[in-house]
Protein backbone atom coordinates (compact mmCIF):
# COMPACT_ATOMS: atom_id res chain seq x y z
CA UNK A 1 0.00 0.00 0.00
CA UNK A 2 2.93 2.18 0.09
CA UNK A 3 1.50 3.27 -3.25
CA UNK A 4 -1.31 4.99 -1.35
CA UNK A 5 1.15 7.32 0.64
CA UNK A 6 3.56 8.23 -1.48
CA UNK A 7 2.08 9.57 -5.22
CA UNK A 8 3.07 12.28 -7.20
CA UNK A 9 -0.56 13.55 -7.40
CA UNK A 10 -3.22 13.45 -5.26
CA UNK A 11 -5.91 10.38 -4.78
CA UNK A 12 -9.75 10.80 -6.10
CA UNK A 13 -11.17 8.58 -3.42
CA UNK A 14 -14.92 8.46 -3.65
CA UNK A 15 -16.31 8.62 -0.30
CA UNK A 16 -18.80 5.46 0.31
CA UNK A 17 -18.70 5.15 -3.72
CA UNK A 18 -20.33 7.85 -6.09
CA UNK A 19 -22.74 8.87 -3.57
CA UNK A 20 -23.76 11.58 -5.50
CA UNK A 21 -24.29 9.66 -8.26
CA UNK A 22 -26.17 6.39 -7.18
CA UNK A 23 -26.93 5.06 -3.84
CA UNK A 24 -24.19 4.98 -0.84
CA UNK A 25 -21.95 1.86 -0.29
CA UNK A 26 -23.34 0.20 -3.39
CA UNK A 27 -22.10 -1.48 -6.11
CA UNK A 28 -23.66 0.62 -8.46
CA UNK A 29 -22.14 3.53 -6.24
CA UNK A 30 -18.81 1.38 -6.80
CA UNK A 31 -19.25 1.17 -10.57
CA UNK A 32 -20.10 5.52 -11.32
CA UNK A 33 -16.90 6.10 -9.05
CA UNK A 34 -15.08 3.74 -11.24
CA UNK A 35 -16.30 5.53 -14.89
CA UNK A 36 -16.17 9.11 -13.46
CA UNK A 37 -11.81 8.07 -12.68
CA UNK A 38 -11.73 7.92 -9.34
CA UNK A 39 -8.80 6.32 -7.95
CA UNK A 40 -10.14 4.42 -5.30
CA UNK A 41 -13.42 3.87 -3.19
CA UNK A 42 -14.39 4.02 0.48
CA UNK A 43 -17.00 1.94 1.80
CA UNK A 44 -18.21 1.21 5.71
CA UNK A 45 -18.18 -2.52 7.08
CA UNK A 46 -19.81 -3.61 10.17
CA UNK A 47 -21.55 -7.26 11.43
CA UNK A 48 -24.90 -8.81 10.35
CA UNK A 49 -26.88 -11.10 13.90
CA UNK A 50 -24.96 -14.28 11.71
CA UNK A 51 -21.67 -12.20 12.05
CA UNK A 52 -21.27 -11.62 8.17
CA UNK A 53 -19.50 -8.74 7.15
CA UNK A 54 -21.66 -6.27 5.78
CA UNK A 55 -21.14 -3.13 3.80
CA UNK A 56 -23.81 -0.44 5.75
CA UNK A 57 -22.76 3.10 7.25
CA UNK A 58 -25.51 3.64 9.92
CA UNK A 59 -25.62 1.38 12.44
CA UNK A 60 -29.65 1.20 11.76
CA UNK A 61 -31.21 0.20 8.23
CA UNK A 62 -34.15 2.34 8.27
CA UNK A 63 -32.05 5.62 6.56
CA UNK A 64 -30.92 3.77 3.54
CA UNK A 65 -33.25 0.54 2.64
CA UNK A 66 -37.16 -0.23 3.15
CA UNK A 67 -36.56 -1.87 6.31
CA UNK A 68 -39.47 -0.65 7.67
CA UNK A 69 -41.68 -2.24 5.03
CA UNK A 70 -40.04 -5.20 5.30
CA UNK A 71 -40.04 -5.48 8.94
CA UNK A 72 -42.35 -3.52 10.48
CA UNK A 73 -43.03 -5.67 13.48
CA UNK A 74 -39.34 -5.67 15.02
CA UNK A 75 -38.29 -3.63 17.69
CA UNK A 76 -35.27 -1.79 16.36
CA UNK A 77 -33.90 -1.53 12.96
CA UNK A 78 -30.01 -2.03 14.09
CA UNK A 79 -28.05 -3.72 11.46
CA UNK A 80 -26.55 -6.45 14.29
CA UNK A 81 -30.06 -7.15 15.26
CA UNK A 82 -30.54 -8.64 11.38
CA UNK A 83 -28.96 -11.82 9.44
CA UNK A 84 -27.59 -11.47 6.19
CA UNK A 85 -30.08 -13.21 4.93
CA UNK A 86 -33.05 -10.70 5.96
CA UNK A 87 -30.62 -8.01 5.25
CA UNK A 88 -30.74 -9.19 1.35
CA UNK A 89 -34.44 -8.63 1.38
CA UNK A 90 -34.27 -5.28 1.76
CA UNK A 91 -34.05 -2.42 -1.34
CA UNK A 92 -30.93 -0.36 -0.60
CA UNK A 93 -31.69 1.55 -3.92
CA UNK A 94 -35.21 3.50 -3.94
CA UNK A 95 -34.11 6.09 -1.29
CA UNK A 96 -31.86 7.35 -3.13
CA UNK A 97 -34.64 7.56 -5.89
CA UNK A 98 -36.92 9.48 -4.04
CA UNK A 99 -34.44 11.89 -1.86
CA UNK A 100 -31.97 12.61 -4.44
CA UNK A 101 -29.10 13.76 -1.98
CA UNK A 102 -27.17 15.77 -3.87
CA UNK A 103 -29.77 16.97 -6.79
CA UNK A 104 -27.92 14.96 -9.10
CA UNK A 105 -31.17 13.71 -10.59
CA UNK A 106 -32.54 17.12 -10.54
CA UNK A 107 -30.21 18.46 -12.61
CA UNK A 108 -29.88 15.30 -15.14
CA UNK A 109 -26.87 14.30 -14.16
CA UNK A 110 -27.93 10.79 -13.26
CA UNK A 111 -30.50 9.85 -15.84
CA UNK A 112 -33.83 8.27 -15.71
CA UNK A 113 -32.43 4.83 -16.63
CA UNK A 114 -29.69 5.05 -14.17
CA UNK A 115 -32.26 6.06 -11.31
CA UNK A 116 -34.58 3.21 -12.60
CA UNK A 117 -31.66 0.48 -12.02
CA UNK A 118 -30.87 1.40 -8.58
CA UNK A 119 -34.36 0.40 -7.50
CA UNK A 120 -33.97 -2.97 -5.26
CA UNK A 121 -30.18 -2.58 -4.93
CA UNK A 122 -29.00 -4.68 -2.52
CA UNK A 123 -26.20 -4.04 -0.13
CA UNK A 124 -23.38 -5.91 -0.50
CA UNK A 125 -21.30 -8.11 1.69
CA UNK A 126 -17.39 -7.03 2.28
CA UNK A 127 -16.39 -9.99 -0.04
CA UNK A 128 -18.53 -8.53 -2.95
CA UNK A 129 -16.96 -5.38 -2.85
CA UNK A 130 -13.44 -6.37 -2.56
CA UNK A 131 -14.41 -8.95 -5.53
CA UNK A 132 -15.66 -5.86 -7.72
CA UNK A 133 -12.29 -3.97 -6.67
CA UNK A 134 -9.83 -6.89 -7.47
CA UNK A 135 -11.88 -7.14 -10.56
CA UNK A 136 -11.35 -3.81 -11.76
CA UNK A 137 -7.49 -3.88 -10.48
CA UNK A 138 -8.90 -0.98 -8.12
CA UNK A 139 -8.38 0.10 -4.40
CA UNK A 140 -10.51 0.54 -1.47
CA UNK A 141 -10.22 2.22 1.81
CA UNK A 142 -12.63 -0.22 4.06
CA UNK A 143 -13.71 1.77 7.06
CA UNK A 144 -14.52 -1.01 10.30
CA UNK A 145 -17.46 0.83 12.28
CA UNK A 146 -16.70 0.91 15.53
CA UNK A 147 -19.07 -1.96 17.20
CA UNK A 148 -17.64 -1.40 21.05
CA UNK A 149 -20.65 -1.37 22.38
CA UNK A 150 -22.32 -3.95 20.12
CA UNK A 151 -21.53 -7.53 19.25
CA UNK A 152 -18.82 -8.31 17.16
CA UNK A 153 -16.55 -5.99 18.61
CA UNK A 154 -14.08 -8.67 19.39
CA UNK A 155 -14.10 -10.59 15.71
CA UNK A 156 -14.49 -8.05 13.37
CA UNK A 157 -11.08 -7.03 13.10
CA UNK A 158 -9.70 -10.83 12.47
CA UNK A 159 -12.95 -11.29 10.15
CA UNK A 160 -12.05 -8.39 7.96
CA UNK A 161 -8.44 -8.82 7.81
CA UNK A 162 -8.66 -12.92 6.93
CA UNK A 163 -10.93 -12.49 4.33
CA UNK A 164 -8.44 -9.67 2.49
CA UNK A 165 -5.61 -12.95 3.11
CA UNK A 166 -7.74 -14.73 1.64
CA UNK A 167 -8.65 -12.30 -1.16
CA UNK A 168 -4.55 -11.84 -1.39
CA UNK A 169 -5.90 -8.44 -1.37
CA UNK A 170 -3.63 -6.77 1.02
CA UNK A 171 -2.09 -4.47 -1.28
CA UNK A 172 -5.27 -3.21 -2.82
CA UNK A 173 -6.89 -2.22 0.43
CA UNK A 174 -6.32 0.80 3.23
CA UNK A 175 -8.12 -0.20 6.62
CA UNK A 176 -9.28 3.16 8.79
CA UNK A 177 -11.76 3.34 11.84
CA UNK A 178 -12.59 5.39 14.67
CA UNK A 179 -12.06 2.41 17.04
CA UNK A 180 -8.43 3.13 17.32
CA UNK A 181 -8.44 -0.60 19.15
CA UNK A 182 -8.86 -1.97 16.22
CA UNK A 183 -5.70 -0.17 14.21
CA UNK A 184 -3.51 -0.66 17.41
CA UNK A 185 -5.00 -4.74 16.65
CA UNK A 186 -3.95 -4.81 13.10
CA UNK A 187 -0.44 -2.75 13.58
CA UNK A 188 0.55 -5.42 16.20
CA UNK A 189 -1.02 -8.49 14.45
CA UNK A 190 -0.89 -7.72 11.08
CA UNK A 191 1.22 -5.03 10.10
CA UNK A 192 1.38 -6.15 6.73
CA UNK A 193 -1.62 -3.91 6.56
CA UNK A 194 -2.25 -0.41 5.83
CA UNK A 195 -4.12 1.45 7.78
CA UNK A 196 -5.47 4.96 8.50
CA UNK A 197 -6.34 6.80 11.41
CA UNK A 198 -10.00 8.51 11.78
CA UNK A 199 -10.51 11.09 14.67
CA UNK A 200 -13.54 12.60 16.01
CA UNK A 201 -11.80 16.02 16.54
CA UNK A 202 -8.35 17.34 16.19
CA UNK A 203 -5.32 15.67 17.37
CA UNK A 204 -2.65 17.54 18.97
CA UNK A 205 0.38 15.73 17.61
CA UNK A 206 -1.00 13.01 14.86
CA UNK A 207 2.75 12.07 13.78
CA UNK A 208 2.72 10.91 17.49
CA UNK A 209 -0.64 9.01 16.95
CA UNK A 210 0.27 7.91 14.12
CA UNK A 211 3.35 6.21 15.09
CA UNK A 212 1.77 4.92 18.00
CA UNK A 213 -0.94 3.17 16.04
CA UNK A 214 1.67 1.80 13.41
CA UNK A 215 -0.52 3.26 10.96
CA UNK A 216 0.49 4.47 7.33
CA UNK A 217 -1.99 7.52 6.80
CA UNK A 218 -4.13 10.36 8.82
CA UNK A 219 -7.35 10.84 7.42
CA UNK A 220 -8.73 14.65 9.34
CA UNK A 221 -11.60 16.22 7.98
CA UNK A 222 -10.50 19.57 6.63
CA UNK A 223 -10.93 21.71 9.78
CA UNK A 224 -9.01 19.27 12.05
CA UNK A 225 -5.42 20.18 9.99
CA UNK A 226 -3.73 23.04 8.81
CA UNK A 227 -2.68 23.00 5.21
CA UNK A 228 0.92 23.59 6.46
CA UNK A 229 0.54 20.57 8.95
CA UNK A 230 -0.22 18.37 5.62
CA UNK A 231 3.79 18.53 4.22
CA UNK A 232 5.22 18.06 7.68
CA UNK A 233 3.34 15.04 7.93
CA UNK A 234 4.36 13.83 4.41
CA UNK A 235 7.76 14.57 5.23
CA UNK A 236 7.82 12.21 7.77
CA UNK A 237 6.56 9.40 5.87
CA UNK A 238 2.68 9.77 6.19
CA UNK A 239 -0.04 10.21 3.77
CA UNK A 240 -2.96 12.74 4.57
CA UNK A 241 -6.25 11.98 3.15
CA UNK A 242 -8.49 14.59 3.86
CA UNK A 243 -11.87 14.11 4.08
CA UNK A 244 -14.95 14.35 3.00
CA UNK A 245 -14.77 17.78 0.30
CA UNK A 246 -17.25 18.60 -1.84
CA UNK A 247 -16.27 21.70 -3.23
CA UNK A 248 -14.26 22.79 -6.34
CA UNK A 249 -12.43 25.67 -4.08
CA UNK A 250 -11.28 23.80 -1.31
CA UNK A 251 -10.25 21.14 -3.29
CA UNK A 252 -7.65 23.20 -5.33
CA UNK A 253 -6.17 24.55 -2.00
CA UNK A 254 -5.50 21.07 -0.70
CA UNK A 255 -4.44 19.35 -4.23
CA UNK A 256 -1.41 22.55 -4.28
CA UNK A 257 -0.91 21.91 -0.42
CA UNK A 258 0.18 18.47 -1.80
CA UNK A 259 -2.01 16.28 0.27
CA UNK A 260 -2.26 12.58 -0.74
CA UNK A 261 -5.93 12.02 -1.20
CA UNK A 262 -9.49 13.77 -0.93
CA UNK A 263 -12.21 11.66 -0.19
CA UNK A 264 -15.41 13.44 -1.71
CA UNK A 265 -19.39 12.67 -2.49
CA UNK A 266 -18.42 14.17 -6.17
CA UNK A 267 -15.19 12.43 -7.50
CA UNK A 268 -16.38 13.33 -10.44
CA UNK A 269 -15.65 17.45 -9.71
CA UNK A 270 -12.56 16.06 -8.40
CA UNK A 271 -11.58 14.44 -11.02
CA UNK A 272 -11.75 17.73 -13.25
CA UNK A 273 -9.93 19.55 -10.03
CA UNK A 274 -7.11 16.99 -10.51
CA UNK A 275 -6.89 17.07 -14.75
CA UNK A 276 -6.39 20.99 -14.59
CA UNK A 277 -3.72 21.00 -11.96
CA UNK A 278 -1.97 18.25 -14.12
CA UNK A 279 -2.14 20.16 -17.00
CA UNK A 280 -1.18 23.40 -15.20
CA UNK A 281 2.14 22.10 -14.26
CA UNK A 282 3.09 20.47 -17.79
Amino acid sequence: MDSIMILDRTLNIAHRGASSLAPENTLSAARKALEVGADMWELDVQMTADGKLIVIHDSTLNRTSNVEEVFPHRGSWQVHEFTLDEIRQLDFGSWFAEQDPFGQIAAGIVSEDEVKSYIQEPAPTLEQALHFTSEHNWLVNVEIKDLSDRPGDSQIVNKVVTLLEELNMVDMVLVSSFNHSYLAQIGAVYPQVATGVLHTKPHPRPASLLRKLKARTYHPRKSFIRLKDIARLKSLGFGVNVRTINDRKTMERLVKAGVSGIFTDVPQVLTSVLTNNRQNKT
